[in-house]
């Protein structure tokens, strides 16, 4: 495959992820907000933990699992990874949880100019004149929302975008299967989400009951719900 049709492969990944993220994921985690964010977040993580293991054992990635963590850069990458993207599940979930997506989607906003920074200084990536340009206007409308219209630091969107930002970064610096390394991931942020659904389950909080399916199957799409768009996205990268 070419550069250009790589480019263009890419291009058309990562937009379907954010296209999923902006519109579908964020009609479903408002409508499920209502179990709460502390338990949303958890859920989040537990369940994509568990749809991961179903789809490396469905795809027979388990090979692949064993050769990844058998390396320790890798291992310390996804570590640092997996602790990025659980910073950025949570403050994504807390924003809409609490009406506040605009703030977290200015943070989406800035991520692209922050990415093309992290390209130049990590991966010696060229800047021309309209790159200049492009990244100067994005710098003085983010100054104008925060001194004019917003008049605050928007802490949630930039914890957004900076997560983010260096989560696309540090996936980049290795090469690995999509799905595995998200596997990975979630394996590493799983002990502390097993915990703190024993504390909710204990506590009387948790709304995933047995007793009522339809509401397990609607939580449990949390898993899918960050797999696919995710999945696209880094595969995009």
């Amino acid at each position: 495959m070419s550069m250009k049709a790589d480019f263009n492969k890419g291009l058309l990944l990562t937009s379907l992820g954010s296209f999923w993220w902006g519109f579908i994921g964020v009609i479903y985690f408002e409508y499920v907000s209502f179990i709460g964010y502390t338990e949303l977040v958890v859920h989040r993580c537990l369940w994509t933990a568990v749809m991961l293991i179903l789809t490396t054992t469905f795809f027979s990635k388990w090979k692949s699992f064993l050769l990844i963590i058998s390396n320790k850069k890798y291992l310390f990458y996804l570590f640092l990874s997996g602790f990025l993207i659980f910073i950025n599940w949570a403050v994504w979930i807390y924003a809409v949880a609490t009406d506040r997506i605009i703030d977290a989607s200015f943070g989406y906003f800035i991520m692209p100019i922050l990415s093309v920074m992290l390209g130049y200084f990590f991966f010696k990536e060229k800047l021309n004149r309209k790159r200049v340009l492009s990244i100067i206007l994005v710098v003085l409308s983010i100054l104008f929302l925060i001194t004019v219209s917003i008049k605050s630091l928007p802490w949630v969107g930039l914890i957004v975008a900076f997560s983010w930002g260096f989560y696309n970064l540090v996936r980049k610096k290795i090469n690995v299967d999509t799905d595995v390394g998200l596997l990975i991931e979630s394996l590493f942020i799983l002990p502390f989400a097993l915990v703190a659904f024993y504390l909710l389950a204990k506590e009387g909080y948790n709304d995933f009951k047995f007793s009522d399916p339809p509401m397990m199957l609607f939580i449990f799409l949390a898993g899918p719900m960050t797999v696919i768009p995710l999945f696209l996205y880094v595969r995009g990268v």
